[in-house]
Formats: C-alpha cells, sequence, structure tokens
C-alpha cells in the first residue's frame, strides 16, 4: 500500500514537471476540457457557428487572464490560509445560505442602502443571465434548429432536450433574454453612474480608470446589444452587419480588460463563501481577547494565523509591552499606534472612537 501511495505521488509530480506553472497547467486543462466539450456539443464539431469566432477566442483569452489573476492571488500566503482551510469548511450547513446571501441576492450590500443593493441586483445577474446564455452559445454547447412546422428544437451538447412553439413564451424568452440583461445591466449602470456623480464621498474617492471605465464598457455592450435587436425589428436589418462588428468588438475588449479590472470581482465573489465560513467557524471555537481592553475582535484561530503569515513575510510586530500589535483590536490598535508617536499611552484610555460602531 505504501508503495502505491509513493507511486502516486511520483506520478503527480511527473505530471506537474510537465507544465513550466501552475498557470500553464490550469490554461492547458481548461482548454482541453472546452475542447471537449465543444467536440460533444458540436455532434463532432459538425455543427459549429463561426459568427461567434471572435467571441470564442475573446472568452479564452479571458479565462487565461483569469486564472493568471487567481494563480497570482492565490499563491499569497494569507490566500493559501483562506483556501486551505474553506476548502475544507465547504460542507458546512451553513454553506448554501452563505452561499445564497453572498452570491445570489448580496444581503451584505443591503446593509449599506436599498439603492445600492437594487444597482448591484440588477448589475450582478445581468450579467450573470447574459454569461449564461452567451457562453453556451459560444461554445455551441447549446443551439437551436427550426423545422418546418413551426417548432424550434433546443439542443444541449448534442442532445435535443426540448420542442418548443416558434411563437411560444419559452421561446420569446430564448430570443429576448439578451435583452432582458442588456435592460437590467443599462438601468443598473445608469443608477451607479447617478450615485458616483451625486455622491460627494463617492467623487472624491474614485477614477476614471478604475471606477468609470468598467461601468462604460457595459453600458455600451448593452445599448449596442439593443440595438441589433431595434435594427432587426424596426429597421428591417439596415446597418446590422456593422453594429454586429461593433457590439462583438465591444464584448471581446470587456472580457480580455475584465480580469484586470474592477470587474475582476465578479469571478472572484465566491471565495467569500470560504472567508465568511472561515469567520464563523473559528469564531464558534473560541475568541480573542484583546490585550488592551479586553474586547473580543476575532477568534483566535484568525489572530493566530495573521501573526504566522506576517511572520513569513518578515514582518514581526512584537511590541515591547510583551504583546503582538495583531492581538489588540483595530480601535486600540490605533491608539497604541498613536501612542508609539506621542509618547502617551492613548491606547489605555477607555474611550471609544465616534465611529468605532460604524456600519457600512
Amino acid at each position: 500500500m505504501q508503495a502505491n501511495i509513493a507511486t502516486n505521488k511520483e506520478t503527480g509530480r511527473s505530471v506537474n514537471h510537465a507544465f513550466a506553472s501552475h498557470f500553464a497547467k490550469s490554461m492547458f486543462l481548461t482548454v482541453v476540457g472546452i475542447a471537449i466539450l465543444m467536440f460533444i456539443g458540436t455532434r463532432m464539431f459538425t455543427h459549429i457557428d463561426l459568427n461567434l469566432y471572435g467571441y470564442m477566442v475573446g472568452t479564452i483569452v479571458f479565462i487565461g487572464g483569469f486564472f493568471y489573476r487567481f494563480i497570482a492571488w492565490g499563491e499569497r500566503p494569507p490566500t493559501k490560509i483562506i483556501i486551505k482551510k474553506g476548502l475544507k469548511l465547504l460542507l458546512r450547513k451553513s454553506t448554501p445560505k452563505t452561499a445564497v446571501n453572498h452570491l445570489a441576492i448580496y444581503d451584505f450590500i443591503r446593509n449599506r442602502g436599498l439603492y445600492r443593493w437594487v444597482q448591484h441586483i440588477l448589475i450582478g445577474w445581468g450579467c450573470v443571465l447574459a454569461c449564461l446564455v452567451t457562453f453556451p452559445l459560444v461554445f455551441s454547447w447549446m443551439y437551436f434548429t427550426m423545422e418546418d412546422n413551426g417548432y424550434y428544437t433546443i439542443v444541449l451538447f448534442g442532445m435535443n432536450v426540448m420542442h418548443v412553439k416558434a411563437e411560444g413564451i419559452i421561446a420569446w424568452f430564448s430570443y429576448n433574454a439578451l435583452n432582458i440583461a442588456a435592460i437590467m445591466v443599462t438601468a443598473g449602470v445608469c443608477m451607479a453612474l447617478y450615485r458616483r456623480l451625486s455622491n460627494m464621498q463617492a467623487r472624491a474617492e474614485q477614477k476614471f480608470m478604475y471606477d468609470f471605465l468598467p461601468l462604460y464598457l457595459l453600458l455600451f455592450i448593452s445599448i449596442t446589444g439593443l440595438l441589433l435587436t431595434f435594427q432587426n425589428i424596426v429597421l428591417h436589418g439596415w446597418m446590422q452587419p456593422q453594429m454586429s462588428l461593433i457590439h462583438q468588438f465591444s464584448v471581446i475588449v470587456t472580457l480580455i480588460y475584465l480580469p484586470f479590472g474592477k470587474l475582476a470581482h465578479i469571478p472572484f465573489r465566491p471565495m467569500s463563501v470560504f472567508a465568511r465560513n472561515y469567520r464563523e467557524h473559528y469564531g464558534e471555537q473560541q475568541m480573542k481577547e484583546c490585550k488592551v481592553c479586553g474586547d473580543h475582535f476575532v477568534s483566535v484561530e484568525q489572530s493566530n494565523d495573521v501573526i504566522q503569515v506576517l511572520g513569513v513575510n518578515d514582518m514581526e510586530f512584537n511590541m515591547q509591552d510583551g504583546f503582538n500589535l495583531a492581538e489588540l483590536c483595530l480601535p486600540c490598535r490605533r491608539k497604541y499606534r498613536i501612542s508609539r508617536f506621542s509618547g502617551f499611552a492613548t491606547h489605555q484610555v477607555k474611550v471609544k472612537e465616534a465611529n468605532q460602531n460604524a456600519k457600512g
């Protein structure tokens, strides 16, 4: 048995040595997986829509950029801890509820205000709906065929899964799913732009390339997508080929940009479930008392992990008073840092900060 385990380890090492990096391995396996699914979905590559070729290339570049960002981020010591312990805690009973709150209804944003919550619901679910429709079509995992009897056949991974009436409600939603997504994203982006232009705090902190450019890209994609439908129905296809290229170009540019800008938090968002499980699980076991005020502020596990990560990065914050700076709650930590400059033990003053319990 030990010989088998040793053999498996050697095989794993040899496989990893076949790639120059984790990025190369992840990208290779992903492209192979997509190719296999395309082979199945297109019935051995007999049904490929070459009009969507540009979207396909843009999506593959996006996947490469996402893996590059995720692997670079995942190699950091704090992220390694969250991923390692988060995977172990994935089967917690509270995981489904946490996943719904963080990934579906955005409950954490609703605490900051109804306006921002509606804005994020529209943008988030509009983008998700667009992806659920676009990616299966781009890689030919799903497509439609029409017979002479006025019925569409929905083909999923090479299998005929449903026959729908061409004038029926299912067919209507299939035709207009991307239009619905575009309307949702347009409304959400307009709400976000209004807030960013009218809120003085947001205006003071925001930057064009980081905060506004992603919104303008989403808005441009949505408007050009809606214009394609308008040209088809109202203008009877006038200038539709040109607008189709403009729309495709905007989507490709956004996909390539997405992993490296503010929109990257969309594919990274599931990691928040790991972080929440980590805080809740170890918080239920034992909480850490602040060395100054005695308040419970984080779990003992998190405090120890912070000290460990700082040590890995050669950043020691062991104070002369006999504690590590990570063993203080945030208010006492700020007061202690002031005391280092002022010479007065401000961290021992039993006065709370004005915004110490602020939310949002």
